[in-house]
């Protein structure tokens, strides 16, 4: 069972168990693949050529394009629009930062499951740490997406409805794994907090 997140000598430390590191493990990796970007590292895939600008910013001034936000409304809270309601200038954003954060977004999941994989107990050093803070929110989002939740008053309804819903609803299992990554969170945030 897990044991809340605590400053030790060596680091920032949580005891979970195998089953809670391999479900966080696979949500971290499940929300890393759901970002995308992976096709020039499958295997078998030929090497692309990619001009030094892009490779540098994540920028294709050629292409002419502007990407569209995500269908995916998951993703689309992963990926937010800079300008609601303005699609011309979220799109000009987007076609600046989006390749960038998807791959900071990716790259901090995979780090975090990374620490997952270690033998030995879960002890982050506090760079591990900072990228479980973004992991943690990011798989919390496409959580809350699925199951609803927008804001505090959704998340409170959902904590108070859990109980009545029958045992093979879903919903109380994703329900359950949110308040798990909330209640992880929460303790990771106040282990680095100085005092």
């Amino acid at each position: 069972m897990a044991r809340r997140f605590h400053r030790t000598r060596r680091g920032l430390r949580a005891h979970l168990d195998d089953v809670e590191r391999d479900l966080l493990t696979r949500l971290f990796d499940d929300v890393a693949t759901m970002l995308g970007g992976d096709d020039a590292d499958a295997p078998g895939a030929e090497p692309a050529e990619v001009d030094p600008l892009v490779r540098l910013v994540g920028l294709d001034l050629d292409s002419g394009r502007t990407p569209l936000p995500p269908e995916d409304p998951a993703l689309a809270r992963l990926l937010p629009d800079a300008h609601p309601g303005d699609a011309a200038a979220s799109g000009e954003f987007r076609r600046y930062t989006e390749s960038g954060l998807r791959d900071r977004k990716r790259d901090g999941l995979r780090r975090a499951a990374a620490t997952l994989r270690r033998d030995g107990p879960l002890v982050l050093d506090d760079a591990e740490a900072a990228a479980w803070l973004v992991a943690l929110t990011d798989v919390r989002l496409v959580l809350a997406e699925r199951l609803g939740v927008r804001d505090d008053d959704d998340a409170t309804l959902l904590h108070h409805s859990v109980a009545a819903l029958p045992p093979d609803d879903p919903r109380g299992w994703l329900a359950a794994v949110y308040e798990l990554l909330t209640w992880l969170q929460e303790t990771l945030v106040e282990s680095l907090l100085p005092g």
